[in-house]
């Protein structure tokens, strides 16, 4: 039996939205790895010592897995791939973020030292495969994110209605001003529309958003932080799930969405048009156009057969993710 190190943030219990470490990590276990995580510490710096400190006591453990990010937990990978280095561990980046290949660009030389040393970087969405192929690097996998369909129960609606679900944390990345601005226009046409936005505070703009919603003088219900399944709970009141994101990757959350039959209107950025296609599997539109965003909305409320055969595509797409699928994948490079 394989021993697997997983090198990621581990914060749902200090309010975070779980990340892959705590999704992929018991999946792993269902198929019989042995798995230590690291780190749940909340304090970057306690966080990152953590990790170093994990790697090196798991010295004679088969593969590290470390989940890797664009912003300032890029260091983490960057350190922590270099001790497996000097220890002659085999380690596998599993790339996340949208934003990922500016760091590419504005670090090219660490860059190199992590991605050309690795035993393989995973890369859950052809986006960024063909953005680190223009970088150069080469030796990469695609194992998408993983679902475990049957506890997403679809919903079959005959048509959509104003019910609009944003489910994301509050982060400036993810433009959750641009889903109050979408409600607002909304809402002028449809007086009984209703907005859920799911999610807890990052940055601040969880402040702002609900600041923004008192200042138009629109309800909006903010949930705070939910559970898997008490979001899939939730999102039964709601036909029209909105992704606002400026970057962003293959985010689980849109597959989720997929799955329970809502219909996905998203911003067309970073892995997006990898994941979806136009017109056929969701409706997209340019970043921060809320214009679009009211139009193609008000399509789907409209015209209940672009409605239904979008929703349709969009779960047969989402059982593609199904980890009965994707577990073959992992298997195939860690046995």
């Amino acid at each position: 039996m394989k021993n697997l190190l997983y090198i990621g943030n581990k914060l749902s219990k200090h309010g975070n939205t779980p990340t892959t470490i705590e999704i992929l990590g018991p999946l792993l276990e269902q198929e019989g790895f042995t798995i230590s995580y690291s780190s749940s510490q909340k304090h970057q710096l306690l966080r990152l010592i953590y990790m170093l400190w994990s790697v090196f006591r798991n010295r004679k453990t088969d593969y590290v897995l470390i989940d890797t990010y664009s912003t300032a937990n890029f260091w983490y990978a960057f350190a922590t791939s270099q001790l497996c280095r000097l220890l002659n561990l085999k380690y596998i980046p599993i790339l996340h973020g949208g934003n990922l290949s500016n760091r590419l660009q504005r670090n090219p030389m660490i860059s190199k030292m992590i991605f050309n040393n690795s035993y393989h970087n995973v890369s859950p969405s052809h986006y960024l495969i063909k953005q680190f192929k223009e970088q150069g690097f080469n030796s990469l996998i695609y194992i998408p994110n993983a679902i475990e369909i049957d506890q997403y129960p679809l919903k079959e609606r005959e048509k959509a209605t104003a019910n609009l679900l944003w489910v994301r944390s509050f982060a400036e990345i993810y433009n959750p001003l641009m889903a109050i601005a979408v409600f607002d226009k909304i809402k002028k046409k449809y007086p009984n529309a209703t907005l859920c936005m799911v999610g807890p505070e990052k940055d601040g703009s969880l402040h702002k958003t609900q600041q923004k919603s008192r200042d138009l003088n629109l309800e909006v219900l903010f949930t705070g932080k939910l559970s898997k399944q008490q979001w899939i709970n939730q999102s039964q009141q709601y036909s029209i799930f909105i992704n606002t994101t400026h970057f962003d990757n293959m985010p689980v959350s849109v597959v989720e969405a997929m799955a329970l039959g809502l219909a996905v209107v998203s911003t067309n950025v970073g892995g997006i048009p990898f994941l979806l296609e136009d017109e056929k599997e969701a409706l997209l539109v340019s970043d921060n156009n809320s214009d679009a965003m009211v139009l193609v909305i008000e399509q789907l409320i409209e015209n209940p057969n672009l409605f239904l055969e979008l929703t349709k595509n969009a779960r047969k797409k989402a059982e593609g993710f199904d980890w009965e699928f994707v577990k073959h994948k992992w298997n195939a490079i860690l046995r």
